[in-house]
Protein backbone atom coordinates (compact mmCIF):
# COMPACT_ATOMS: atom_id res chain seq x y z
CA UNK A 1 0.00 0.00 0.00
CA UNK A 2 1.39 3.58 -1.09
CA UNK A 3 -0.68 5.50 1.76
CA UNK A 4 -4.06 6.07 3.40
CA UNK A 5 -6.45 7.78 1.29
CA UNK A 6 -6.32 10.40 3.47
CA UNK A 7 -3.00 10.92 3.47
CA UNK A 8 -1.72 14.18 1.17
CA UNK A 9 0.45 12.44 -1.78
CA UNK A 10 3.60 14.26 -3.17
CA UNK A 11 3.20 15.40 -6.68
CA UNK A 12 6.93 15.06 -8.79
CA UNK A 13 6.73 18.00 -10.26
CA UNK A 14 7.04 19.92 -7.31
CA UNK A 15 10.93 18.01 -7.03
CA UNK A 16 11.76 18.28 -10.61
CA UNK A 17 14.09 16.17 -12.76
CA UNK A 18 17.37 16.39 -10.77
CA UNK A 19 15.41 16.73 -7.47
CA UNK A 20 13.36 13.68 -7.88
CA UNK A 21 16.33 11.68 -9.26
CA UNK A 22 18.79 13.03 -6.09
CA UNK A 23 15.17 11.85 -3.69
CA UNK A 24 15.16 8.51 -4.93
CA UNK A 25 18.98 7.86 -5.14
CA UNK A 26 19.98 8.76 -1.52
CA UNK A 27 20.02 5.73 0.26
CA UNK A 28 22.31 3.99 -2.36
CA UNK A 29 25.68 2.95 -0.87
CA UNK A 30 28.43 2.20 -3.30
CA UNK A 31 29.94 -1.52 -2.64
CA UNK A 32 32.00 -2.32 -5.92
CA UNK A 33 35.24 -0.79 -5.90
CA UNK A 34 35.40 -0.82 -9.24
CA UNK A 35 32.90 2.38 -8.79
CA UNK A 36 34.71 5.60 -9.20
CA UNK A 37 32.21 7.70 -9.32
CA UNK A 38 28.57 7.25 -9.54
CA UNK A 39 25.45 9.51 -9.52
CA UNK A 40 25.74 12.79 -9.47
CA UNK A 41 27.35 13.83 -12.58
CA UNK A 42 27.44 13.33 -16.45
CA UNK A 43 28.48 10.08 -16.23
CA UNK A 44 29.28 7.29 -13.72
CA UNK A 45 33.07 6.20 -13.71
CA UNK A 46 34.03 2.41 -13.66
CA UNK A 47 37.56 1.45 -13.41
CA UNK A 48 38.07 -2.03 -14.27
CA UNK A 49 41.67 -2.87 -13.93
CA UNK A 50 41.41 -6.47 -15.17
CA UNK A 51 38.58 -8.55 -16.75
CA UNK A 52 36.24 -7.73 -20.06
CA UNK A 53 33.37 -5.56 -19.53
CA UNK A 54 29.96 -6.87 -20.91
CA UNK A 55 26.96 -4.74 -20.76
CA UNK A 56 23.16 -5.60 -21.32
CA UNK A 57 19.66 -3.06 -21.42
CA UNK A 58 15.98 -3.97 -21.20
CA UNK A 59 13.17 -2.26 -21.97
CA UNK A 60 10.03 -2.84 -20.04
CA UNK A 61 6.54 -1.29 -20.99
CA UNK A 62 3.70 -1.25 -18.77
CA UNK A 63 0.63 -2.96 -20.89
CA UNK A 64 3.71 -4.90 -22.86
CA UNK A 65 5.53 -6.79 -20.22
CA UNK A 66 3.76 -5.86 -16.66
CA UNK A 67 0.53 -5.23 -15.15
CA UNK A 68 -0.04 -3.01 -12.64
CA UNK A 69 -3.22 -4.17 -11.51
CA UNK A 70 -1.49 -7.29 -9.90
CA UNK A 71 2.06 -6.18 -9.89
CA UNK A 72 3.34 -4.26 -6.89
CA UNK A 73 5.92 -1.66 -7.47
CA UNK A 74 8.51 -2.83 -5.01
CA UNK A 75 8.32 -6.44 -6.79
CA UNK A 76 8.37 -4.50 -9.94
CA UNK A 77 11.60 -2.51 -9.14
CA UNK A 78 13.12 -5.59 -8.13
CA UNK A 79 12.29 -8.06 -11.33
CA UNK A 80 12.93 -5.36 -14.09
CA UNK A 81 17.21 -4.97 -12.41
CA UNK A 82 17.02 -9.07 -12.04
CA UNK A 83 15.64 -9.43 -15.69
CA UNK A 84 19.12 -7.40 -16.68
CA UNK A 85 21.32 -9.27 -14.16
CA UNK A 86 20.47 -12.64 -15.55
CA UNK A 87 21.54 -11.41 -19.06
CA UNK A 88 24.94 -10.69 -17.25
CA UNK A 89 25.63 -14.43 -15.65
CA UNK A 90 24.35 -16.23 -18.81
CA UNK A 91 27.76 -14.69 -19.93
CA UNK A 92 29.27 -16.75 -16.76
CA UNK A 93 30.38 -12.99 -15.48
CA UNK A 94 29.66 -10.97 -12.27
CA UNK A 95 27.04 -8.11 -12.46
CA UNK A 96 28.89 -4.95 -10.92
CA UNK A 97 26.66 -1.97 -11.65
CA UNK A 98 23.05 -1.10 -13.00
CA UNK A 99 21.67 2.15 -14.39
CA UNK A 100 17.73 2.68 -14.21
CA UNK A 101 15.92 5.46 -16.65
CA UNK A 102 12.05 5.47 -16.02
CA UNK A 103 9.64 7.48 -18.03
CA UNK A 104 6.16 7.79 -16.02
CA UNK A 105 2.78 9.52 -16.71
CA UNK A 106 1.04 12.18 -14.06
CA UNK A 107 -1.19 9.12 -12.50
CA UNK A 108 2.26 8.03 -10.77
CA UNK A 109 2.80 10.36 -7.33
CA UNK A 110 6.16 10.84 -5.87
CA UNK A 111 5.30 7.65 -3.34
CA UNK A 112 4.94 5.36 -5.79
CA UNK A 113 8.40 6.06 -7.04
CA UNK A 114 9.73 5.55 -3.75
CA UNK A 115 7.84 1.66 -4.17
CA UNK A 116 9.55 1.22 -7.57
CA UNK A 117 12.99 2.14 -5.96
CA UNK A 118 12.98 0.16 -3.09
CA UNK A 119 12.50 -2.94 -5.12
CA UNK A 120 15.93 -1.48 -6.91
CA UNK A 121 17.57 -1.03 -4.06
CA UNK A 122 16.49 -4.57 -2.37
CA UNK A 123 17.72 -5.87 -5.60
CA UNK A 124 21.12 -3.98 -5.60
CA UNK A 125 21.68 -5.02 -1.76
CA UNK A 126 20.89 -8.62 -2.88
CA UNK A 127 22.84 -9.43 -5.70
CA UNK A 128 25.64 -6.93 -4.64
CA UNK A 129 25.57 -4.34 -7.51
CA UNK A 130 25.63 -0.44 -7.65
CA UNK A 131 23.29 1.79 -8.74
CA UNK A 132 25.06 4.33 -10.88
CA UNK A 133 22.93 6.45 -13.19
CA UNK A 134 19.80 6.32 -15.54
CA UNK A 135 17.85 9.28 -16.33
CA UNK A 136 13.50 10.13 -15.82
CA UNK A 137 11.24 12.14 -18.44
CA UNK A 138 7.16 12.15 -18.96
CA UNK A 139 5.44 9.59 -20.77
CA UNK A 140 1.96 9.59 -21.81
CA UNK A 141 1.61 5.91 -22.17
CA UNK A 142 1.97 5.14 -18.11
CA UNK A 143 5.30 3.54 -16.86
CA UNK A 144 8.80 2.74 -18.94
CA UNK A 145 11.29 1.25 -17.88
CA UNK A 146 14.92 0.91 -19.09
CA UNK A 147 17.45 -0.66 -17.73
CA UNK A 148 21.24 -1.08 -18.37
CA UNK A 149 23.24 -3.72 -15.95
CA UNK A 150 27.37 -3.95 -16.45
CA UNK A 151 29.32 -7.13 -15.24
CA UNK A 152 33.06 -7.95 -15.79
CA UNK A 153 34.89 -11.49 -16.36
CA UNK A 154 38.00 -13.04 -17.24
CA UNK A 155 38.30 -13.17 -21.15
CA UNK A 156 39.35 -16.92 -20.48
CA UNK A 157 35.77 -17.19 -18.40
CA UNK A 158 33.17 -15.65 -20.71
CA UNK A 159 30.58 -18.06 -22.48
CA UNK A 160 28.89 -17.21 -25.72
CA UNK A 161 25.98 -18.86 -27.46
CA UNK A 162 27.94 -19.66 -30.13
CA UNK A 163 30.48 -22.69 -28.34
CA UNK A 164 28.77 -25.76 -28.17
CA UNK A 165 30.29 -28.56 -29.83
CA UNK A 166 28.40 -32.12 -31.19
CA UNK A 167 28.00 -34.36 -27.96
CA UNK A 168 28.26 -31.83 -25.42
CA UNK A 169 25.76 -31.90 -22.51
CA UNK A 170 22.55 -29.75 -22.55
CA UNK A 171 21.73 -28.71 -18.81
CA UNK A 172 19.48 -26.36 -17.29
CA UNK A 173 19.17 -24.90 -13.67
CA UNK A 174 16.38 -25.38 -11.02
CA UNK A 175 12.88 -26.02 -12.91
CA UNK A 176 10.86 -24.19 -15.52
CA UNK A 177 7.40 -23.48 -16.25
CA UNK A 178 5.91 -21.98 -13.25
CA UNK A 179 6.31 -18.50 -14.28
CA UNK A 180 4.39 -19.02 -16.90
CA UNK A 181 1.11 -20.58 -14.92
CA UNK A 182 1.94 -17.42 -12.37
CA UNK A 183 0.89 -15.35 -14.66
CA UNK A 184 -2.07 -17.51 -15.91
CA UNK A 185 -3.18 -17.63 -12.45
CA UNK A 186 -2.91 -13.66 -11.64
CA UNK A 187 -4.55 -13.12 -15.21
CA UNK A 188 -7.52 -15.20 -14.17
CA UNK A 189 -7.82 -13.45 -10.89
CA UNK A 190 -8.02 -10.45 -12.37
CA UNK A 191 -11.08 -10.85 -14.49
CA UNK A 192 -13.06 -12.65 -11.86
CA UNK A 193 -11.97 -9.24 -9.58
CA UNK A 194 -13.22 -7.36 -12.54
CA UNK A 195 -16.47 -9.23 -12.28
CA UNK A 196 -16.91 -9.36 -8.10
CA UNK A 197 -14.70 -6.66 -7.02
CA UNK A 198 -15.58 -7.85 -3.22
CA UNK A 199 -13.96 -11.32 -4.10
CA UNK A 200 -10.68 -12.19 -2.15
CA UNK A 201 -8.56 -15.12 -4.12
CA UNK A 202 -6.93 -17.90 -2.17
CA UNK A 203 -3.58 -18.11 -4.11
CA UNK A 204 -1.98 -19.84 -1.02
CA UNK A 205 -1.62 -22.90 -3.34
CA UNK A 206 0.09 -21.03 -6.17
CA UNK A 207 2.31 -19.07 -4.08
CA UNK A 208 5.63 -20.55 -5.43
CA UNK A 209 4.13 -20.09 -9.27
CA UNK A 210 2.89 -16.82 -8.33
CA UNK A 211 6.56 -15.95 -6.67
CA UNK A 212 8.16 -16.98 -10.20
CA UNK A 213 5.97 -14.54 -11.72
CA UNK A 214 5.87 -11.72 -9.81
CA UNK A 215 9.84 -11.93 -7.69
CA UNK A 216 12.24 -14.41 -9.85
CA UNK A 217 15.48 -14.08 -8.91
CA UNK A 218 18.60 -14.17 -11.21
CA UNK A 219 20.91 -17.15 -10.70
CA UNK A 220 24.38 -15.90 -9.48
CA UNK A 221 24.73 -18.63 -7.54
CA UNK A 222 25.17 -20.71 -10.83
CA UNK A 223 28.09 -19.07 -11.86
CA UNK A 224 29.30 -19.05 -8.50
CA UNK A 225 28.77 -23.23 -8.21
CA UNK A 226 30.45 -23.77 -11.81
CA UNK A 227 33.53 -22.08 -10.62
CA UNK A 228 33.49 -24.27 -7.42
CA UNK A 229 32.90 -27.38 -9.74
CA UNK A 230 35.94 -26.06 -12.02
CA UNK A 231 33.23 -26.47 -14.71
CA UNK A 232 33.40 -24.35 -17.87
CA UNK A 233 30.55 -24.25 -19.81
CA UNK A 234 30.86 -24.41 -23.34
CA UNK A 235 27.84 -22.18 -24.28
CA UNK A 236 25.05 -20.35 -22.37
CA UNK A 237 22.25 -18.29 -22.17
CA UNK A 238 19.24 -17.37 -20.06
CA UNK A 239 15.82 -18.99 -19.98
CA UNK A 240 13.18 -15.75 -20.79
CA UNK A 241 11.65 -16.42 -24.44
CA UNK A 242 10.62 -20.47 -23.26
CA UNK A 243 12.85 -23.17 -23.35
CA UNK A 244 12.37 -23.90 -27.14
CA UNK A 245 13.74 -20.62 -28.30
CA UNK A 246 16.79 -20.93 -26.18
CA UNK A 247 17.79 -24.16 -27.56
CA UNK A 248 17.09 -22.93 -30.77
CA UNK A 249 19.55 -19.97 -30.15
CA UNK A 250 22.41 -22.08 -29.10
CA UNK A 251 21.93 -24.46 -31.81
CA UNK A 252 21.82 -21.56 -34.09
CA UNK A 253 24.85 -19.66 -32.99
CA UNK A 254 26.67 -23.00 -32.33
CA UNK A 255 25.78 -24.95 -35.76
CA UNK A 256 24.90 -27.75 -33.87
CA UNK A 257 21.51 -30.17 -33.83
CA UNK A 258 19.67 -31.21 -30.45
CA UNK A 259 18.32 -33.74 -28.87
CA UNK A 260 15.59 -32.70 -25.41
CA UNK A 261 14.73 -35.13 -23.48
CA UNK A 262 11.15 -34.59 -22.59
CA UNK A 263 10.76 -36.77 -19.69
CA UNK A 264 14.10 -34.92 -18.15
CA UNK A 265 12.53 -31.39 -18.23
CA UNK A 266 12.59 -30.59 -14.37
CA UNK A 267 9.31 -29.33 -13.15
CA UNK A 268 8.03 -28.38 -10.16
CA UNK A 269 4.84 -30.32 -8.93
CA UNK A 270 2.82 -27.02 -8.47
CA UNK A 271 3.55 -26.94 -12.11
CA UNK A 272 2.38 -30.18 -12.82
CA UNK A 273 -1.06 -29.83 -11.22
CA UNK A 274 -1.54 -26.31 -12.34
CA UNK A 275 -1.21 -27.23 -16.05
CA UNK A 276 -3.75 -29.90 -15.47
CA UNK A 277 -6.05 -27.19 -13.31
CA UNK A 278 -6.14 -25.16 -16.68
CA UNK A 279 -5.75 -27.88 -18.96
CA UNK A 280 -2.97 -27.54 -20.52
CA UNK A 281 0.45 -29.45 -21.57
CA UNK A 282 3.12 -29.28 -18.72
CA UNK A 283 5.65 -29.58 -21.57
CA UNK A 284 4.32 -27.07 -23.73
CA UNK A 285 4.65 -24.52 -20.81
CA UNK A 286 7.94 -25.93 -20.37
CA UNK A 287 9.33 -25.17 -23.61
CA UNK A 288 6.97 -21.73 -24.97
CA UNK A 289 6.48 -20.17 -21.05
CA UNK A 290 9.63 -17.79 -20.90
CA UNK A 291 10.23 -15.88 -17.83
CA UNK A 292 12.09 -18.41 -15.87
CA UNK A 293 15.45 -16.58 -15.43
CA UNK A 294 16.88 -19.92 -15.16
CA UNK A 295 20.41 -20.61 -16.85
CA UNK A 296 20.58 -23.58 -20.04
CA UNK A 297 24.09 -24.09 -21.09
CA UNK A 298 26.43 -26.90 -22.56
CA UNK A 299 29.61 -28.66 -20.70
CA UNK A 300 31.70 -31.29 -22.07
CA UNK A 301 30.71 -34.90 -21.65
CA UNK A 302 34.13 -35.56 -19.49
CA UNK A 303 32.38 -32.85 -17.05
CA UNK A 304 29.47 -35.46 -16.50
CA UNK A 305 31.24 -35.95 -13.17
CA UNK A 306 31.65 -33.10 -11.51
CA UNK A 307 27.58 -31.89 -12.30
CA UNK A 308 25.38 -35.22 -11.68
CA UNK A 309 24.01 -35.48 -9.05
CA UNK A 310 24.06 -31.80 -8.05
CA UNK A 311 20.08 -30.44 -6.89
CA UNK A 312 20.66 -27.28 -9.22
CA UNK A 313 21.76 -28.83 -12.45
CA UNK A 314 19.84 -31.21 -14.41
CA UNK A 315 21.13 -32.99 -17.89
CA UNK A 316 17.98 -32.78 -20.43
CA UNK A 317 19.88 -33.32 -23.20
CA UNK A 318 22.63 -33.12 -25.55
CA UNK A 319 23.69 -31.08 -28.51
CA UNK A 320 24.35 -33.39 -32.25
CA UNK A 321 25.29 -32.44 -36.21
CA UNK A 322 23.47 -29.75 -37.21
CA UNK A 323 21.97 -32.01 -40.02
CA UNK A 324 20.08 -33.25 -37.59
CA UNK A 325 18.50 -30.38 -36.03
CA UNK A 326 16.74 -29.80 -33.00
CA UNK A 327 14.35 -32.07 -31.47
CA UNK A 328 12.36 -32.72 -28.47
CA UNK A 329 12.39 -36.58 -27.73
CA UNK A 330 9.04 -37.29 -26.28
CA UNK A 331 8.26 -39.78 -23.49
CA UNK A 332 7.27 -42.69 -25.66
CA UNK A 333 10.76 -41.92 -27.57
CA UNK A 334 9.11 -40.34 -30.98
CA UNK A 335 11.16 -37.68 -32.44
CA UNK A 336 9.27 -33.76 -32.48
CA UNK A 337 10.69 -31.17 -34.22
CA UNK A 338 11.25 -28.09 -31.95
CA UNK A 339 9.66 -24.65 -33.05
CA UNK A 340 10.16 -21.45 -31.39
CA UNK A 341 6.82 -20.74 -29.63
CA UNK A 342 8.71 -18.22 -26.90
CA UNK A 343 6.70 -15.41 -25.89
CA UNK A 344 7.11 -11.87 -28.46
CA UNK A 345 6.18 -8.70 -27.43
CA UNK A 346 5.44 -7.56 -30.83
CA UNK A 347 2.93 -10.52 -31.43
CA UNK A 348 1.27 -9.78 -27.40
CA UNK A 349 -2.11 -8.26 -27.63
Amino acid sequence: MLADKNEQLTSIEELGEFGLIKHLTKGFELKQKSTLKGIGDDAAVLDFKSGKIVVSTDLLVEGVHFDLSYMPLKHLGYKAVIVNLSDIYAMNAVATQITVSLAVSNRFPLEALEEFYAGVAAACKVYGVDLVGGDSTSSTKGMLISITAIGVANEEKLVYRSGAKENDLLVVTGDIGGSYLGLQILEREKEVFKVNPQNQPDLEPYSYLIERQLKPEARKDIVELLKKLEVQPTAMIDISDGLSSEILHLCEQSNVGCNLYEEKIPLDPTVISASEEFKMDSTMIALSGGEDYELLFTVAQNDFDKIKGNPNLTVIGHMTQQSEGAHLVARNNTKIPITAQGWNSFNAS
